[in-house]
């Protein structure tokens, strides 16, 4: 990749960075279309990202930026507008730097997450989920589920009135879906999904006990980095179809361009 001073720039900001693969697809996706972006992961502190965006601010050659763990939601308080997906999620993947310096946060997860289920042919309508957490990403994938004609939605969180409130806003926004929140057994459900970051390191636990499910049964897990977490390669040799978080964020890549020339 050639970077010239008419290269458009891009960040990923993390903490810690050693997981973030977006920069790496969106660099390979830019390529394939002839777009002269270049995409550079960046490594910003909770306390320091208020400064890192004022930064950003004055920066011109840079056109946006990605927000993953743990800036998704911190994020919405620097910038200029959202869409209404975030007010709807509270939480930010993308951000927009516009030619005079404004931000503009949209979240793409959702619509990332069910198209890359749709691609491996795993149906959500009218199936029975069970989500383990309710951070950022759990919020997106909890609100695309629904919003994609789940029938039954159950949350999962560490800290439960998290799951709480998570599943009383979605069930406000789509009553159509039945959802509740609190421990349930991975076997009762058709789809699981991990939306939290246990896998991500070697010696993490298992988010769920995965005891009883098999073939007829699909397993999500959002992480980039592995590929194969612990969680797929286990529901895997257990006969369950599996989708990493890889095929949701190559499904990101049209959108991102699109947001970031609007």
């Amino acid at each position: 990749m050639e970077i010239t001073g008419k290269t458009k720039i891009m960040f990923v900001l993390a903490d810690p960075i050693g997981h973030v693969r977006a920069s790496a697809v969106l660099n390979a996706y830019f390529r394939s279309i002839d777009d002269d972006v270049a995409v550079s992961p960046l490594h910003v502190l909770p306390a320091d990202l208020g400064a890192v965006l004022a930064s950003i601010r004055l920066m011109r050659n840079v056109v946006g930026f990605g927000v993953t763990i743990p800036h998704k939601t911190s994020v919405i308080e620097y910038l200029d507008e959202a869409t209404p997906e975030v007010a709807l999620i509270g939480a930010v993947n993308f951000v927009k730097r516009t030619a005079d310096g404004r931000l503009v946060g949209d979240n793409l997860d959702a619509r990332g997450f069910v198209a890359s289920l749709a691609q491996h042919r795993i149906a959500v309508r009218g199936r029975k989920v069970l989500q383990v957490g309710a951070g950022g990403a759990g919020r997106a994938t909890a609100f695309g589920l629904a919003g994609a004609g789940t029938r039954e939605l159950t949350i999962m969180n560490r800290d439960e009135a998290k799951a709480r409130a998570l599943a009383a806003a979605v069930s406000r926004r789509y009553p159509g879906t039945k959802v509740s929140a609190g421990h349930a057994e991975a076997r009762s459900f058709d789809l699981i999904v991990n939306t939290t970051s246990l896998g991500m390191k070697i010696d993490d636990p298992l988010p769920l006990d995965l005891e009883g499910v098999g073939p007829g049964a699909a397993v999500s897990d959002i992480i980039v980095t592995p590929e194969v977490t612990p969680l797929l390669a286990r529901a895997a040799t257990q006969g369950a179809r599996t989708v990493g978080g890889r095929p949701m964020l190559d499904a990101q890549m049209v959108l991102v361009a699109k947001f970031i020339a609007r």
